[in-house]
């Protein structure tokens, strides 16, 4: 069995390292896995990059070129908002290309399509591609007219058009366009639809483009040995924390200015914290001096894959505090390195957070029950003791790496 897993990069974002997580773990179990990207930061031979073998000025052009794929692949949102166009989390996948012959040229048993955006793979590609095709979802956008998350507007369900993301009117829109596209191309089209979550799941079937298609539930996976526990007293000391506070960490990709990560619910649950609890809080994700919480903050910005353990594990607790998520890879994380996580009850966290036994389920966008989940998970040492070994014990019995690649890997089998 050959898979070939394509991303749109092997270590860039959430979905990237869940990605090359999953082709880690299929290699540990021998399968001879490789990996298609459009930018690669790996080091990893497995994994191919549009002209991998180039080097210095050349390989920068292509890099260059990558950037300029994905600007002209955005350009019609310039239509609806043209000084924001470039920040949208909203993906067309119109510019043509012929990915689908470096695909088919590699000859793999099974594709495993995962997040191919910014320009990556157009609609049209994938209908081309001609072998057993598996596509895992790390979010929206595969069902809807092109938004990534849908906020409150459920038109996915039904026909896009007058797309409130793109703040129109018009049901001949650019998500009509775009729905239309996949409609045409995907509808006949017989692929097997991977979730990481069981949210996702529900989404996808009940959506119009997916509610046909076969639609199974695997989670993502973590290397336990790579996030493990790291004794606290050791983690605050190598990275200059306090050690007599109760540590809240909080971080993500942009985490301070991506507003679905909800850090302006976090500002407003800092006000209500009780002071003889003495809360202090870490930021990791971005700088963000200018962004203050109602207690004293340590910014640690982005940091190195080897920090993480240090970071997680220095903390009492990990809040995420997101409006929309899937199955986001830092609850993950922290629970393997026995950090116990808030968060409100929405998208994927129930599949992570078993409530007061690993974490705290707070109800979606209750800033009070946010700020009792925080208390209360500190409150009592005997408790936080019984948090930090459930969180790592969850982990190990349900998202242990090898375990979730050969999940993979049955399902492989079952459609070649």
């Amino acid at each position: 069995m050959k898979p070939l897993l394509i991303s749109t990069s092997d270590l860039h974002g959430g979905a990237a390292r869940a990605a090359y997580r999953l082709h880690q773990g299929l290699q540990q179990i021998d399968v001879p896995s490789k990996m298609l990207v459009q930018k690669k930061t790996s080091t990893d031979n497995s994994v191919i990059g549009p002209k991998s073998n180039l080097k210095g000025p050349r390989a920068s052009s292509w890099n260059a070129m990558s950037v300029i794929r994905y600007i002209l692949d955005r350009l019609p949102l310039a239509y609806y908002d043209f000084h924001n166009f470039k920040e949208m989390d909203w993906s067309p996948q119109w510019l043509p290309n012929n990915i689908h012959k470096n695909i088919n040229k590699l000859d793999p048993d099974v594709v495993n399509l995962h997040w191919v955006c910014q320009g990556f793979i157009p609609v049209q590609e994938i209908a081309k591609i001609k072998q057993p095709l598996v596509w895992t979802l790390h979010d929206m956008w595969a069902f809807t007219g092109g938004c990534h998350y849908n906020g409150t507007c459920d038109r996915y369900k039904d026909l896009c058009g007058s797309c409130p993301q793109l703040d129109s009117d018009r049901e001949g829109d650019l998500s009509r366009w775009v729905w239309g596209r996949k409609k045409k191309y995907w509808d006949d089209l017989d692929f097997t639809v991977v979730t990481p979550s069981n949210w996702l799941a529900d989404c996808a079937r009940s959506s119009s483009l997916f509610k046909n298609k076969r639609i199974e539930v695997i989670p993502n996976g973590i290397d336990l040995q790579k996030y493990k526990p790291v004794a606290k007293e050791e983690a605050r000391k190598d990275l200059n924390l306090p050690m007599d506070k109760n540590l809240i960490l909080f971080g993500a990709m942009n985490s301070t200015n991506d507003t679905r990560k909800g850090f302006h619910y976090l500002k407003s649950a800092t006000s209500m914290l009780s002071e003889d609890l003495e809360f202090e809080g870490i930021v990791f994700g971005n700088a963000g001096k200018g962004d203050q919480l109602d207690i004293p903050i340590n910014y640690l910005g982005r940091l190195p894959d080897d920090l993480l353990n240090s970071v997680y594990s220095a903390a009492d607790v990990f809040v995420a505090p997101s409006v929309q998520d899937n199955l986001p890879n830092t609850v993950m994380e922290a629970l393997a390195c026995g950090t116990p996580c808030v968060v409100f009850d929405v998208g994927g966290m129930s599949d992570m957070i078993v409530h007061q036994d690993n974490g705290y389920l707070a109800k979606p966008f209750d800033v009070d029950d946010l700020v009792r989940g925080l208390e209360w998970v500190v409150g009592n040492d005997q408790r936080k003791q019984y948090l930090s070994e459930s969180s790592r014990k969850y982990v190990e019995d349900n998202f242990e790496l090898t375990h979730i690649a050969r999940k993979y890997t049955d399902l492989y089998s079952e459609i070649f």
